[in-house]
């Protein structure tokens, strides 16, 4: 099969996303106003703590990664998530298309978006609470937000094989395992400080070594050693692991009949 047709299928779920994104007002809401309330709310709690400019980045730059994956990952979620809803899941697997478009379709959305929400967010933290982006410089910004991608859409995966595998009974995790992804990451303080037996937990997260890769522009130590090599190498085996378990959610879906009690 040519590339120009495995194009034009992932082109498909990707004008599929813009387009739900666009006529949804919502959709609008939830990149723009959440980010917002969440950034102003620890940074106005950092002024009020009177934190020094170190820590203030360090608390922003949890802000920022929790809301640029969190808007990447809803992304990739909906891809089924919108047929779930509206009870045509099986339609989208009578076309001749593999989970791969899916998934890269709705990833090319998440991009797109997660990267407004990014820019957004860094912009406001610099012209509200004077946040120095000069140590981390465009390629340490690059780097950040690629990895924040990653772990998007290997959080993105999971819920779609979810969904697949429990229908309606999984769609909490959509908004609950970015949260719980964070919280175990160090969203907002060190994962030293975490609890020992979470803290080996922390280790195999790549989201833990992406975030402490760029603070350690700010000054803050390291919890391990080389964290960008451990957070892509970590992120390309969860996305392969993701890869095999979506593949098995959608071949027991289809042997249970999950895509017709689904759909109408």
């Amino acid at each position: 099969m040519s590339l120009v047709t495995e194009a034009v299928k992932v082109w498909a779920f990707a004008a599929r996303g813009g387009i739900m994104n666009r006529r949804n007002v919502f959709a609008v809401f939830e990149m723009l106003f959440w980010p917002l309330v969440g950034l102003f709310s620890v940074g106005l709690l950092t002024r009020f703590l009177e934190l020094g400019g170190a820590t203030v980045s360090f608390v922003l730059i949890g802000a920022v990664a929790m809301n640029t994956v969190q808007i990447a990952q809803l992304d990739v979620s909906y891809a089924l998530l919108y047929d779930v809803w509206a009870k045509s899941l099986k339609h989208g697997f009578i076309a001749p298309i593999h989970l791969v478009h899916v998934i890269l379709g709705a990833g090319l959305v998440g991009f797109i978006r997660g990267l407004v929400v990014f820019v957004i967010m860094l912009a406001l933290s610099i012209w509200a609470f004077d946040m120095d982006l000069r140590q981390a410089g465009w390629t340490g910004l690059a780097v950040f937000f690629l990895g924040l991608f990653l772990v998007a859409v290997i959080e993105g995966v999971l819920v779609l094989s979810l969904v697949l595998l429990f229908g309606h009974r999984a769609e909490i995790t959509a908004w609950a395992i970015s949260y719980l992804v964070l919280l175990l990451a160090g969203l907002y303080y060190p994962v030293t400080l975490l609890p020992t037996s979470l803290q080996a937990v922390a280790q195999v997260i790549p989201l833990t070594h992406f975030m402490e890769h760029f603070r350690s522009f700010y000054g803050f130590p390291l919890s391990a050693s080389a964290p960008l090599a451990r957070g892509f190498l970590l992120s390309l085996a969860y996305l392969a692991a993701g890869y095999g378990l979506i593949t098995l959610s959608l071949r027991r879906a289809r042997q249970r009949g999950t895509l017709l009690k689904l759909s109408e």
